[in-house]
């Protein structure tokens, strides 16, 4: 099944929803490049859906995306009362459509954010994928929060709800994520690698070792490596190394600490060590770095 791939920033956006109630044999209009994502979720009977040469029967309790640059179409009338919830996106960054064999979460830009920062607060892309067509793991909260949008309409005007209305929008895209996350069962690979992750930030502070990884994890010390480097692109003292530094920039900037009480603090052992590995990663002295804040 094919999955939409979205860079954000920037969110998706919110435009315009309803519910509609059809009576058995409606047929969904026929529609060209309608320029927005049309999300349609079914809550009683059945819709038949055709998006270029995909057919889709789209039964109570699942959801579709149809895209905006493709055709779509009835296959077919409704062969009951059917029931079903539309609702219009926008995004404004980029996106693809992917099979799920080719989605590999940890190499996506956000996997280990400012790896290599080129700026203070520099904002890192990351990639949101929702499946194109799903059987929702929560329908009734999904419905419950697609009703919320349509108690909203009255009051659409005003700032306020609108704030709102993008609020339940991105509830209902976590629920659309959540559901492809739950169908989708995580490699070996991936599970070890997200560990070591885990691990390495719980335990940054202290001196970590490799035999202290395979206790943890009980896995070869080679192995976890391994799948660091395919999931993070590093090795796990790689890892710990960018996330202590990226510790020791926040205490740079928060707090008066001495520089080697902030090399303490982040898990190096000696102050001139810490330096030069903070050198080698930014560029520029914690003390330099520290000097842009003042």
């Amino acid at each position: 099944m094919n999955t939409l791939k979205f860079t954000v920033p920037p969110m998706l956006h919110y435009i315009v929803s309803g519910l509609a109630d059809c009576s058995s044999g409606y047929r969904h209009c026929s529609r060209n490049n309608i320029k927005v994502f049309d999300l349609l979720y079914v809550r009683q009977g059945c819709l038949y859906i055709g998006e270029e040469d995909k057919r889709y029967e789209v039964e109570a309790g699942q959801a579709l995306i149809l895209r905006p640059d493709c055709h779509h179409f009835g296959t077919e009338g409704c062969s009951e009362q059917t029931s079903y919830y539309w609702l219009h996106f926008h995004a404004a960054g980029s996106w693809k459509v992917m099979t799920e064999d080719c989605i590999e979460p940890g190499k996506e830009p956000g996997a280990f954010a400012a790896a290599h920062p080129s700026g203070e607060f520099d904002i890192h892309p990351f990639s949101l994928y929702l499946p194109q067509w799903v059987t929702l793991l929560q329908p009734a909260k999904l419905e419950e929060l697609l009703e919320q949008l349509e108690q909203l309409k009255a009051s659409a005007h005003l700032g306020t709800t609108q704030y709102k209305q993008q609020l339940l929008f991105h509830e209902i895209v976590q629920q659309l994520s959540a559901s492809m996350d739950q169908g989708r069962a995580a490699s070996q690979s991936t599970v070890c690698a997200e560990q070591a992750a885990s691990f390495l930030r719980t335990h940054y502070r202290e001196e970590i070792t490799a035999q202290m990884l395979k206790d943890h994890l009980n896995f070869h010390p080679v192995y976890i490596a391994r799948c660091m480097n395919r999931e993070y692109g590093c090795s796990p003292m790689e890892y710990l190394l960018r996330y202590r530094i990226e510790q020791s920039k926040l205490l740079l900037m928060q707090t008066s600490f001495t520089i080697a009480r902030i090399a303490e603090e982040v898990g190096f052992n000696q102050a001139p060590y810490f330096s030069s590995s903070f050198m080698k990663l930014e560029g520029i002295s914690p003390r330099q770095y520290r000097q842009r804040f003042s």
